[in-house]
């Protein structure tokens, strides 16, 4: 794991976007399609403002997987990560992407499952778009998280965490209106990703990104799995990097 500390959130962005885009640019330039994979939530709003407007990238070439969404979440809902995937990233890009496979968890989850399992099997995925939660969660694979399983995505309970998260966040009025499952990607399926870039602001994930570098791999921690990828970059800022003892990785 790379570690790349980072003086801002905006250079944070900066410097987690051009990193991807020039990952996708070389399959490209080779005469690859590409397939990517993205995630939401407020550690990803300067990523994905800067790799939209990242220049060079023939998008009509590239295929965008979702990570995750809550299940009976309608898209017109203010949370709801395919609202804010399309109105942030895919309606921001210079031309329409050869897809984008969301994840839309309205009705029979396992059917949307069985979906974009057959979606996304055997598919390379180039880069691998992700953030960390309080929780050490990657995607909605709260503690203590599945390593185990080959499905590329599955329906999880959300805990007490990860919902105080959504709402401190500001997606949700209340804790009762946050929902209790979702349907996420799986660790094993994230790990399948040639590369992947983890940007993590704000001193409130400085525990667990102390926890996912420095401690054991365990589900306990989901986050601490990265250590097993032979091409993560970790981009933090001043604050989520405070707890590290050692940032030259």
């Amino acid at each position: 794991m790379r570690i790349e500390v980072c003086e801002s959130r905006a250079e944070m962005g900066a410097r987690a976007a051009a990193e991807g885009a020039d990952a996708i640019k070389e399959v490209l330039d080779a005469g690859g399609d590409v397939n990517i994979i993205v995630a939401t939530g407020t550690s990803q709003f300067e990523v994905l403002a800067e790799l939209s407007k990242s220049p060079g990238i023939s998008w009509g070439r590239v295929t965008i997987f979702h990570l995750d969404e809550y299940v009976g979440l309608p898209e017109t809902h203010p949370a709801s990560f395919r609202k804010y995937l399309r109105e942030r990233f895919v309606d921001q890009l210079p031309e329409p992407p050869m897809a984008f496979h969301a994840i839309n968890a309205d009705g029979n989850p396992e059917a949307e499952i069985a979906r974009l399992s057959a979606l996304i099997h055997g598919k390379e995925v180039v880069v691998a778009f992700i953030g960390i939660g309080e929780n050490g969660h990657l995607a909605f694979n709260d503690p203590p998280a599945d390593f185990a399983t080959d499905q590329p995505y599955l329906v999880v309970t959300l805990d007490e965490a990860c919902r105080r998260q959504q709402l401190g966040e500001g997606w949700f009025p209340s804790l009762e209106a946050v929902p209790t499952r979702a349907i996420s990607m799986s660790i094993r399926q994230i790990l399948k990703a040639n590369r992947i870039i983890c940007s993590v602001p704000d001193e409130r994930k400085a525990s667990p990104v102390k926890g996912a570098v420095e401690g054991p791999i365990t589900p306990d921690l989901p986050a601490s799995i990265l250590k097993q990828h032979s091409n993560t970059t970790l981009y933090l800022d001043g604050a989520s990097a405070s707890l590290l003892q050692d940032t030259k990785r």
